[in-house]
């Protein structure tokens, strides 16, 4: 119990982190090349595991949008939640299943595959929204708006999370005897 409030918490706080950090960047543009929203998100998967950083990836954007209507909640904001939730639960949930014992290799094939299925499912919640509305989201828009705009947030979040998930492991971990 006390163990589940405690990741009940720290999934809080690494919501709050994703709603505050993009108005640390001097405008909308530039915290869209970054990224910050992402990487909260994706350390609370690997820190507290899958369901929490799923449930971080669908508040945070949302949430976000509700307090400072950036991202637009419709259609950016909702396909970020998918987007965010699909980052949260793969590198949870891969992180804790992969049978590989070097940490760094672990890390990086959990968050390479949250990136990648990450921007897929942002990419079909667009392309799904669009259909709808009867306008098409091309492959070229798709590729523009989560691979070369995101460039930047692609670098930072591969030098960055895996430093932080070895480092956080190391404080978030209940330590044995406490248990």
């Amino acid at each position: 119990m006390r163990n589940e409030t405690r990741k009940i918490v720290l999934t809080s706080l690494f919501i709050a982190i994703g709603v505050i950090l993009p108005t640390l960047f001097f405008n909308q543009q530039i915290a869209t090349m970054f990224s910050p929203m992402h990487i909260p998100v994706i350390l609370c998967g690997f820190l507290l595991g899958w369901k929490y950083g799923m449930i971080a990836g669908v508040i945070t954007p949302l949430l976000r949008s509700l307090i400072f209507t950036l991202p637009p909640l419709i259609p950016i904001a909702l396909a970020m939640s998918f987007e965010l939730a699909t980052y949260g639960l793969i590198a949870g949930l891969l992180y804790k299943l992969l049978p590989i014992k070097v940490n760094v290799v672990r890390i990086y094939l959990s968050l390479l595959s949250a990136m990648i299925l990450g921007r897929l499912m942002f990419g079909l919640v667009l392309s799904i929204y669009f259909s709808l509305q009867n306008n098409v989201y091309t492959f070229s828009a798709f590729i523009s708006a989560t691979v070369i705009s995101a460039i930047p947030g692609i670098i930072l979040q591969l030098i960055l999370i895996p430093i932080l998930v070895i480092y956080l492991n190391k404080i978030v971990e209940p330590k044995k005897e406490n248990l």
